[in-house]
């Protein structure tokens, strides 16, 4: 079912049923990648991003006790992109983990499923509709820019009643309303805000399964380190900012991640958390301008520049660096990470 048609009448839809609809028909429809698509994400930007969550993984592998065999997962895979580059990584620099690691993919787009089997040929070991039917065991999970395009909730106090945001659809065109609704105790607690459910259920699942199985996870994404976001909702369409309501499914359709939320929902299942700490910080952590350097060497002037104008580009305060924070879900019996670590 199109969005458009999932509002066609008067009465109102929840915001995260909304949401849900219209990124599902966007991402079933297209590529939405790169120069020629809607944004650009980290991997895109530079090879080495990639190559740095690869060595990453393969760190937190060892500090594991080294399974095998070990499963490597990635939420939202995009291309295959950021997958290709960590191989490659641990290919050369880990091999033993690189010989051990069953590669698993959560991804719905049919058609970016074709593009990761592209990338990445007999490298996929499955894919996956949802990250519950990963098979069991060790397992490191890499999700970047995931958690912000789950769908949210958002609840207001309005003549001293809770009402909840809602989308309605006349004449054609999608507007905001509100309802009666009841908000959970943190957000009454904080007089309003936003609710993604779905990344909260994620984190406690992720949460109960690390501190069994063992394992980490890492989390790249958008939003403040210590506020619930109270009115984030955003659509990016050809590289600039677009009315969420307008056209759904022609846009992506994301909101700020509440940090806080998820590292409760964890730590509430027997994980521990580390972080959130700014992507540049992380990055520069892992190595990410002496990699860019090293890239750089050999290359020719036009690609150089590029790789450099890539690294500030992630980890530059005005850029994205302080703006997309990296946090882990982890077994509490392990040590800091990389990148955690001062």
């Amino acid at each position: 079912m199109r969005p458009t048609q999932a509002i066609a009448g008067s009465a109102p839809v929840r915001l995260d049923r909304f949401m849900a609809d219209a990124n599902a028909a966007y991402y079933a429809a297209r590529d939405p990648f790169g120069r020629a698509g809607d944004f650009i994400t980290a991997p895109e930007i530079t090879q080495a991003f990639g190559e740095l969550l690869g060595l990453w993984a393969a760190a937190v592998w060892e500090e594991m006790g080294a399974p095998a065999p070990v499963i490597l997962a990635e939420l939202g895979p995009g291309r295959g992109t950021l997958m290709a580059d960590a191989l490659r990584a641990v290919a050369r620099a880990a091999p033993r983990f690189r010989d051990t690691l069953r590669l698993h993919l959560v991804e719905t787009s049919p058609r970016l499923r074709a593009a990761q089997a592209d990338r990445l040929g007999g490298a996929v070991a499955a894919w996956h509709e949802d990250p519950l039917s990963l098979p069991p065991g060790p397992l490191i999970l890499i999700a970047n820019e995931f958690l912000d395009a789950l769908p949210i909730r958002r609840f207001l106090r309005e003549g001293g009643a809770w009402r909840e945001v809602a989308v309605v659809s006349e004449g054609g065109r999608h507007r905001f309303v509100t309802v009666p609704a009841e908000p959970p105790e943190d957000i009454r607690a904080l007089g309003g805000g936003e609710v993604c459910e779905a990344a909260r259920d994620l984190a406690a699942w992720l949460g109960a399964r690390l501190a069994a199985s063992g394992g980490a996870a890492l989390f790249l994404d958008y939003g403040p380190a210590d506020v619930t976001p109270v009115d984030s909702l955003q659509a990016v369409r050809g590289h600039a900012r677009a009315d969420p309501l307008e056209s759904p499914g022609s846009a992506d359709l994301t909101a700020h991640v509440d940090w806080r939320a998820v590292a409760a929902a964890a730590r509430a299942a027997g994980a521990a958390v580390q972080g959130p700490v700014p992507q540049g910080e992380f990055l520069r952590r892992l190595g990410l301008p002496e990699r860019t350097a090293i890239l750089c060497r050999n290359a020719a002037p036009g690609v150089a520049r590029s790789l450099q104008a890539g690294a500030r580009r992630l980890m530059d305060p005005d850029a994205m660096g302080l703006l997309v924070k990296a946090l882990a879900v982890c077994d509490p019996r392990l040590p800091l990470l990389p990148g955690f670590a001062p």
